[in-house]
């Protein structure tokens, strides 16, 4: 009999932990959003709103706030979840032109790699005014806020109310929110704490994950939105009235969730970045002739690793592989071709077909690209080999799977955390497959774990950069 049958009886092992099949990935620049309204009111003093969310727009001191779930009809009344412009999270609902109750957080929301997990849970029944609403982000109470204003006992928000909710969007008004959401739930007529959501891994006790919700009492108005039917991304997974979807497609429900981190674009590292970033930090976009570049938020010093770029339009852009030395000296790195910068060592295929590294043009024999064109990356980073190939071919005559003809990783950087990496010029857009694309795929392969849509055949022995597959083989 097998050992685990005597802690778990009837069964070969423990339970396989909770995954969270997908997210919907919202892009403010396309003005995504879902939205109900309910004809008949449920609890307005006692309810719980849980998500877990990964931001991609961060305002890090300017821009606009960014809102992610708000009640009401416009900007003169409104219960609101928000990212204000110092990124910080407040929740507020506004009418009779004042703020019936507004508490601001301390902590700020700065980390367009991770997800978050929030907990709001209001009980305006509460004589103590701070139980009235508690905020937990990741399974943990927040207790300091730089604004602590609650709502009055007994008081009716407009939660819960007949009224119209709206999922990404400010109301009425053209705000958006930009980013991923999963697991988004509405419990009417609970004040539940996170526990009823997620729970801290017994085996990594710092990190929270998230746990089966379907068994919940979700109430009157309460709802479930899972994101899994692509066909109907609003469907309430609890049975009830569903969201209406607007400018969202099934190329945004996103395989990048809570449970398992895909890589994006970094829209942080540096100051010569691309100009903008949209559709969850996957698409980039340049408008001036300078050189900007950008690398994946997962960079990993072991295992085999395989991505796609698509460059979409533009006249100038480079694809390829950097370490982090190359910009840990250098913060402001610009051109991966002639100026890889800081200590590092750079490979990266130009559209001419010549492969350059560390600023140096080291060959040909690699196919020209244009745009339309996807550009085909893989590191092998136990045997210290980059790949690069176009549209199916990789270039060199290579072969990932078989480590023949790679770029060689020289022995002073072979152990170096390595990322993907991209540089553009001028009137350029190019966006990233690193398993969850951002664009329709004609073909659809994935790799040995089943992760990743791609267009082309991932090498064997080669995964999709995120968390699930960083665990196995980083």
């Amino acid at each position: 009999m097998p050992i685990n049958s005597f802690l778990y009886p009837g069964a070969s092992g423990p339970p396989a932990p909770y995954e969270v099949a997908n997210s919907l990935r919202f892009d403010d620049g396309s003005s995504d959003y879902m939205h109900i309204t309910r004809g008949s009111a449920g609890n307005q003093k006692t309810f719980t709103i849980s998500m877990w969310l990964k931001r991609s727009r961060i305002a890090g001191g300017s821009g606009d706030a960014v809102y992610f779930w708000t009640v009401g009809p416009d900007g003169n009344t409104n219960f609101v979840l928000v990212f204000d412009n110092d990124d910080q999270l407040e929740i507020w609902e506004y009418k009779s032109s004042a703020y019936q109750f507004r508490l601001k957080p301390s902590m700020r929301f700065r980390d367009p790699s991770a997800w978050y997990h929030l907990v709001v849970a209001f009980d305006t029944t509460q004589g103590t005014a701070s139980n009235r609403v508690k905020v937990y982000v990741n399974g943990t109470q927040l207790t300091n806020f730089d604004t602590s204003s609650y709502p009055s006992q007994n008081y009716d928000t407009l939660m819960n109310d007949d009224r119209k909710y709206w999922l990404g969007k400010y109301t009425s008004l053209s705000y958006y929110y930009d980013g991923y959401i999963c697991e988004m739930v509405v419990i009417d007529g609970q004040q539940l704490d996170p526990t009823s959501f997620g729970e801290f891994d017994s085996d990594s006790p710092n990190i929270w994950k998230p746990i089966d919700v379907s068994g919940l009492t979700f109430g009157t108005n309460g709802f479930y939105l899972d994101f899994e039917d692509s066909s109907a991304l609003g469907n309430d997974a609890n049975g009830g009235d569903d969201f209406t979807v607007v400018n969202l497609t099934s190329v945004d429900q996103s395989t990048d969730t809570c449970t398992n981190n895909f890589a994006t674009w970094n829209n942080l590292l540096g100051i010569q970045i691309p100009d903008s970033f949209s559709e969850g930090n996957l698409k980039l976009t340049m408008s001036q002739n300078a050189w900007r570049t950008t690398f994946s938020t997962i960079a990993s010093n072991s295992g085999k690793w395989y991505a796609e770029v698509k460059w979409v339009t533009g006249t100038e852009f480079t694809a390829g592989f950097g370490n982090a030395q190359s910009y840990s000296v250098d913060q402001d790195l610009n051109d991966l071709v002639a100026n890889p910068g800081g200590d590092g060592f750079v490979s990266i295929i130009y559209k001419n077909g010549v492969l350059y590294e560390n600023g140096s043009s080291s060959g040909s024999g690699y196919s020209t690209y244009s745009s339309g064109n996807i550009i085909m990356l893989a590191m092998d980073l136990d045997n210290y080999k980059l790949y690069l190939g176009v549209n199916g071919t990789w270039g060199n005559s290579a072969n990932p799977a078989t480590n023949t003809n790679g770029v060689a990783i020289p022995s002073a950087n072979q152990g170096d955390f390595f990322h993907f990496a991209v540089s553009t010029y001028g009137t350029t857009q190019a966006s990233a497959n690193f398993g969850s694309p951002p664009y329709s795929i004609t073909s659809g392969n994935s790799d040995a774990n089943n992760y990743g849509n791609f267009e082309y055949a991932v090498p064997s022995g080669y995964y999709a950069l995120n968390t699930k597959n960083l665990a196995e083989f980083g």
